[in-house]
Formats: structure tokens, C-alpha cells, sequence
């Protein structure tokens, strides 16, 4: 009788101790009967840099409300670094939810130091140097005593970058980070969430853009109408998709080139000198060479390894923003 009782939160506690973030069965339904988040279970490994993806309205930010404590779920659990009570562990977690609010009329830098003193666990005597620190590293110091309502949407945003850095985090949470930004400012959030994961924080960044989810991100969790349809490693997302081959030849091999893919097994599609086929299985490297021996000349040889839209279309169906 005694043996489950002991051995069951073993269980857990190992598995959340893994976890920078977990849920289970998460859900969020409304008053007017709409389920802005059907019973999802996420998982975000410390350390990783975590894609949370999906179009807008897919659900991401309410779960990351519910995550912070600032929506209540309607049903399911949700664990922050490991502690059910996110209460507990939300001075080791740095978020920027839905854009940040400051108080128009105070500077940037006056700004981050009432949020610094309201943090009770701040050394008081290192506070300046903390904001000073902090706007340096989203590239906001020679705007620091600008009026916050002066601010650009782009500046805001680095602001609020900036409060979310003021300590050292275990865990970042960031909701559509480059919002407002230029592509320099866009580059410059990627680079800050590298340093960030190499030091060891675990970042959940939220976004509808496919082009910073590539490039940062080292786990992918893929959101749609509520659901989360799929996540993993980044290297298991990618084996989701088609791979395919494109060959180009002279006009006069075309038919031989066609001829020998078809021999190695693939289905072959013609557009004037360019052949494409899925590849399936087949090893690449097998195909210039059978080419080479059939005495057909290849001009071009490439293989397009399937990218996060065309995994994201063949879960769902639907078109993605790719581009700022």
C-alpha cells in the first residue's frame, strides 16, 4: 500500500527537475465557451531555447499567461522550474508578455529602477549599476533619460527586453520579442538569446515569425487553434518533412536523367532541364553518381531539406508568416 505513494513523486520530481517548463492537460476555456487552449501538454527542457510557434491567436499567449500566474487555467497544471506555485520561483524568471507598460512620463532608466525596487529580494546598492547593464545590452543607454512616451514601439520593446534582464534568470519567457523592431534590432534579439542559452538560460520565446524560430531556436513546439499539434528537438521537427532532390541537366538528357531516377526508385517530376523527386530514403549521394554512369551531364544538384513551413503546412494546412 505504501510502495505507489513513495515511489510516484519520485517519479515526478525527477521529471520536473529536467523541465524549465512543464504542463499537463493545460487548458483555458472562456465564459463565451471559446477553448483558447485545449488541454496541451508542453515540455521545455533546461537549457534549451524553446520555439513556442503558431500563427496569431493560435493560443500561445494565453498559455504563457497561465504559466506566470496571470490567467488562471480552466483545467490541467502547469510547473515552472519545477515549483507548481509559479509565485515561488518568479524572481528567477524574466518575461515581456504582449508588449510592455512603463510609465510615460519617467525615463527609461527611472523606468527599470521603480521595477528594480519593487523587487524585494534587489540588493538596493548594486541597482544602478543593474539597469546601467541592462540598457547597455539591448542598445538603449544613450536613450536612457528619454521620456518613456517618447519611445518608439521598437525602443519600448528593448525596454522591455531590458526589465526582463534586470537579474540574472534561470528562465526568460518572451512573447513576440522583436515586435516593432528594425532588422537590426531584430538581429540583435536573436544574438542576445544565444548569449543568454550559452550561459545557461532557458528561453521560451514565443513568436508568428518562422524566420527568427530557425535561427535561434534548439526545440520547436508548433501551436494551432488551441492545440499543440507537435514538439521535439529541432532535428526531430525537420525528419517531419520532405526531402527532396533537384537535378538540372542539358535539354538533350532529360529524358535519360528521368529514366535513371526512376530506376533508383523515385517519382520524378519534369520542368523544362530540371528534374525533382522526393527522396525518401535514398541516399543523395547515389544519384550523381548513377547519373555520372548513365553518361548524363548534371549541371546542377541540389537537395532541399524541408524547412518549418512546409512542416507546419503539413500539420495544419495553413499559410505562415516567414518574413518581418
Amino acid at each position: 500500500m505504501t510502495a505507489p505513494a513513495v515511489t510516484a513523486p519520485a517519479v515526478s520530481t525527477q521529471v520536473e527537475a529536467a523541465s524549465a517548463v512543464r504542463t499537463q492537460g493545460l487548458t483555458k476555456r472562456f465564459r463565451s465557451g471559446q477553448v483558447a487552449v485545449d488541454g496541451i501538454d508542453l515540455e521545455v527542457p533546461r537549457g534549451a531555447v524553446y520555439g513556442f510557434l503558431g500563427p496569431n491567436g493560435s493560443g500561445k499567449t494565453t498559455t504563457i499567461r497561465m504559466l506566470l500566474g496571470l490567467v488562471r487555467p480552466t483545467s490541467g497544471q502547469a510547473w515552472l522550474l519545477g515549483s507548481a506555485d509559479p509565485t515561488q520561483v518568479l524572481t528567477r524568471v524574466g518575461a515581456l508578455v504582449e508588449g510592455p507598460g512603463f510609465h510615460p512620463y519617467l525615463s527609461g532608466r527611472a523606468n527599470l529602477a521603480r521595477l528594480d525596487a519593487a523587487d524585494a529580494t534587489a540588493d538596493p546598492r548594486t541597482a544602478e549599476r543593474r539597469a546601467a547593464d541592462a540598457l547597455e545590452r539591448v542598445g538603449l543607454t544613450a536613450a536612457k533619460d528619454k521620456h518613456y512616451r517618447q519611445y518608439s514601439l521598437g525602443m519600448k520593446q528593448r525596454l522591455g527586453l531590458a526589465a526582463a534582464l534586470l537579474r540574472p534568470r534561470d528562465l526568460l519567457v518572451l512573447d513576440e520579442p522583436t515586435n516593432g523592431l528594425d532588422p537590426q534590432g531584430t538581429r540583435e534579439v536573436r544574438l542576445l538569446i544565444r548569449e543568454l542559452s550559452k550561459a545557461g538560460t532557458t528561453v521560451l520565446v514565443s513568436s508568428h515569425l518562422l524566420g527568427e524560430i530557425e535561427q535561434v531556436c534548439s526545440h520547436i513546439g508548433i501551436m494551432s487553434k488551441g492545440r499543440l499539434l507537435l514538439q521535439g528537438p529541432r532535428d526531430v521537427i525537420d525528419a517531419r518533412g520532405v526531402t527532396q532532390v533537384v537535378v538540372t541537366v542539358p535539354a538533350g538528357h532529360v529524358a535519360t536523367a528521368a529514366g535513371v531516377l526512376r530506376v533508383l526508385g523515385l517519382e520524378v517530376s519534369v520542368e523544362d532541364v530540371s528534374l525533382t523527386a522526393d527522396l525518401g530514403t535514398l541516399d543523395p549521394a547515389r544519384i550523381p553518381a548513377a547519373l555520372v554512369h548513365a553518361s548524363v551531364d548534371v549541371v546542377g544538384f541540389e537537395v532541399r531539406r524541408p524547412s518549418l513551413e512546409q512542416v507546419f503546412v503539413e500539420l495544419t494546412g495553413e499559410g505562415f508568416d516567414v518574413a518581418r
